[in-house]
């Protein structure tokens, strides 16, 4: 059974979200992607490893290219240096981890990820695997701060709207009961929440073009082609501080919309698509016990460590 997680004795807790690896099969760029996460760890020392989909790739791959035979063996592999170095993690699921195609299901996958050592990720619930809440405990043993991951999805399973899945009713609904039932501070506002999950909601797109956001946009927003209402159930719930998605791997900008933090993480894998001069990285979050505050930095491959990215002023023409 997975050990309680707690806010360190400063009342910290510090979370390194990895995203977009894409592992198949142990090659050098699998190894290159190894490489960093290890180099991460060992730099920022997370309380939490939060992998946000796409963490191995089961999907359509051109003439010649390698394709992932053993997905259960490349998702141990992909997971390895977070379990080696004994910190805790959870894992929720990208697009391309399970696609149809591919010879494991998401059920594959998450009964090898609960036969591993150090995950915090529980078995599935009503909702599926890949969409379940954490607690982070403070001196007091009482949640004094929440984590919810979600399954976004894949594709669309209505003809009549392609594109990529979103969070649906159902998970919304397991939201809002799962916000309510949650302690609340010594102020009486909700103990405070982040979400991970990994494809963008369509306000990824809204806060660039309508606020001043940091970082870099270096794709279209890949976002579903309907608003299923999850940000505004966030809203409404008043206990979420920031929401951490991937998806577009060169895309790592975050801004603020109705007083919850957008943020990208920082693709991580080197076996996929990248930007010249947009080095591969992590995202890196650190909550405050008993506070309503979150900071985020990356921390890159190299070991340089962002704390202030580009300033984006927002585009005036696409407000109103």
């Amino acid at each position: 059974m997975a050990k309680p997680l707690y806010f360190n004795k400063e009342g910290l807790f510090t979370i390194a979200q990895f995203t977009d690896i894409h592992w198949k099969d142990g090659s050098e760029k699998d190894l290159l992607s190894r490489s960093l996460m290890e180099r991460v760890l060992l730099d920022e020392k997370p309380d939490l490893v939060v992998f946000t989909g796409d963490i191995i790739y089961t999907g359509y791959v051109s003439a010649g290219e390698a394709v992932c035979t053993a997905p259960v063996k490349a998702l141990m592999e992909a997971v390895d240096t977070v379990e080696s170095l004994g910190i805790p993690w959870a894992y929720t699921f990208g697009n391309h981890d399970a696609e149809p195609e591919s010879p494991a299901t998401k059920e594959d996958l998450m009964k090898a990820i609960l036969g591993t050592r150090y995950t915090v990720t529980p078995p599935a619930s009503g909702q599926g695997p890949g969409t379940y809440k954490l607690e982070v405990l403070g001196a007091d043993s009482q949640a004094s701060a929440a984590l919810f991951l979600l399954d976004s999805g894949n594709r669309s399973p209505f003809p009549g709207l392609p594109g990529y899945a979103w969070v649906n009713r159902s998970q919304i609904g397991w939201f809002e009961q799962e916000s309510l039932a949650l302690p609340r501070l010594a102020d009486g506002k909700p103990v405070p929440a982040c979400a991970f999950f990994h494809i963008p909601l369509p306000e990824y797109r809204e806060v660039w073009e309508t606020q001043v956001c940091y970082g870099h946009r270096h794709e279209p927003v890949c976002c579903p082609p309907v608003n299923s209402g999850l940000f505004a159930a966030m809203a409404e719930a008043g206990n979420m501080l920031g929401v951490f998605v991937g998806h577009d791997h060169v895309n790592d900008y975050w801004g603020e919309l109705h007083g919850i933090r957008l943020c990208y993480g920082r693709a991580s894998g080197h076996n996929t698509y990248g930007w010249e001069g947009f080095p591969r990285g992590a995202r890196m979050i650190r909550l405050y016990e008993g506070e309503r505050r979150i900071d985020t930095w990356l921390r890159l491959e190299d070991g340089t460590k962002v704390t202030e990215q580009p300033r984006h002023e927002p585009d005036a023409g696409k407000q109103g």
